[in-house]
């Protein structure tokens, strides 16, 4: 089956080079030449463990290619994928649909025959329907199909999660729809894995429940952990002992800075916008947006108090800067909120990141950008964990605490413990919902 992939960005990419390695013929198209030239000589704009190698195997086996010409790749395509950016419009919290609207309307008068126009970018309920009207105007002669079928693709396991899904979800209006998508992920339902079939509305509104619901499962665990500091429990046992219950499970209950990343703070966001637009508001997915942002500005109270109340003059060894280990995303991390507030209090931040330093360069303006994270904690007096990168989980903590000035410890992660701190010559450690070192028993 020939696919057309409108859009190489991190859902494009990865979701064309991995149908391709279903098997099907996949042209992935972009406007932005360097891109294109980037990805026709083998090098991948992202970074997602594995993908650039699985692109070369199909790229090779002639499956794959890349182009700026959408007219020309859209001709006699059976489905045809828009992938696009759909960023948070100012002013608004609504979703920019702007790019998707336009990639419609390219589409439409390059279509030559049938086709199922499937739009992967996370839009808001009703978006499909505006797809359909824009093509339908463009072309009113033109025989064609909308599907809905939103992505659930986590960074850093990417191509884990498409190659072996929790579930497919497929928003179509017509039999012939149904069965050209389910052509397309028929190597995932003859292995087994779900695929569920839906009206549009309800594939859209899937997309955003699911990750507003994840949003709040992260913010929920670290207002526990604010609770927890105050009455002396332990959040990662408490998450534990929650996540054991079958009915909680125990994934997203990772107290921390409070997340981050492209999908949940723009998909909130947009869905709590969607709830005012329909005079049903969304309020606990409000509440989660606000009290994520307290969690990032709780974090930098926490380093000031372990500095003795001052930033100024101080060294300050950052460990992570990305939303999570495993990718060079940068998008509304909590490191955006919280270098910034260091370097605006007068301290010298040094900064360690196996891949975030291409977007960090200028995203952190007046950090120092270090290799190792030994080298950023020399003469430094506090070092602050952010991205729990498996870089940073088996450190020498002995010769960290040795080649600092003031041997503390922020870790934001939970990646440590107070006894682990205290054995390696640390002289004061903080986590988050966890005992202080001057707390922790021995």
């Amino acid at each position: 089956m020939k696919i057309v992939m409108i859009g190489t960005g991190y859902v494009g990419l990865v979701s064309g080079v991995c149908f391709s390695d279903f098997g099907h013929e996949v042209i992935c198209v972009d406007k932005d030449p360097r891109k294109i030239e980037m990805l026709e000589r083998g090098e991948v704009p992202i970074y997602e463990p594995g993908l650039e190698q699985l692109m070369a195997k199909n790229v090779e086996a002639g499956r794959l290619s890349f182009s700026l010409d959408l007219k020309a790749s859209v001709a006699d395509a059976e489905a045809i994928f828009i992938a696009v950016g759909t960023p948070t419009r100012r002013g608004d919290g609504h979703a920019d649909l702007s790019y998707v609207m336009a990639a419609a309307e390219e589409i439409a008068h390059a279509m030559t025959g049938y086709a199922v126009v499937v739009t992967k970018s996370t839009v808001p309920v009703g978006t499909n329907r505006q797809v359909r009207q824009v093509i339908r105007k463009a072309r009113p002669d033109l025989e064609f199909d909308v599907a809905s079928n939103p992505e659930f693709l986590r960074e850093g396991a990417a191509i884990d999660d498409f190659m072996r899904p929790d579930r497919v979800v497929v928003g179509v209006t017509s039999e012939r729809a149904k069965e050209v998508m389910g052509e397309i992920y028929r190597p995932l339902f003859l292995r087994e894995f779900p695929i569920q079939y839906t009206d549009l509305e309800t594939a859209e509104m899937i997309k955003y429940a699911a990750n507003a619901f994840l949003a709040t499962k992260i913010t929920f665990i670290n207002e526990i952990a604010r609770l927890c500091e105050k009455t002396g429990a332990d959040v990662k046992e408490v998450a534990r002992g929650m996540g054991l219950d079958g009915r909680i499970g125990n994934k997203f209950l990772h107290a921390g800075p409070g997340y981050g990343g492209s999908c949940f703070p723009k998909d909130t966001k947009a869905l709590a916008r969607i709830g005012q637009d329909y005079s049903s508001p969304m309020e606990i997915v409000e509440t989660v947006i606000r009290v994520n942002e307290d969690i990032k500005r709780r974090m930098i109270d926490k380093i000031v108090d372990l500095c003795d109340g001052t930033l100024n003059g101080k060294t300050i060894a950052v460990l992570g800067v990305t939303f999570k280990p495993n990718t060079d995303d940068m998008r509304d991390a909590p490191a955006l909120t919280i270098v910034p507030a260091l370097v605006g209090g007068g301290a010298k931040v040094k900064v360690v990141d196996p891949q975030g330093r291409a977007e960090g360069e200028h995203l952190l303006p007046g950090v120092h950008w270090v290799e190792d994270p030994y080298k950023a904690t020399t003469k430094a007096d506090c070092v602050v964990i952010l991205t729990e990168w498996n870089e940073f989980r088996g450190l020498d903590l002995k010769k960290m605490a040795k080649k600092m000035t003031s041997a503390r410890m922020a870790d934001l992660r939970n990646i440590y413990t107070a006894r682990d701190a205290k054995r390696a010559g640390f002289e004061a450690y903080i986590g988050v919902g966890r005992r202080t070192l001057g707390e922790q028993d021995d």
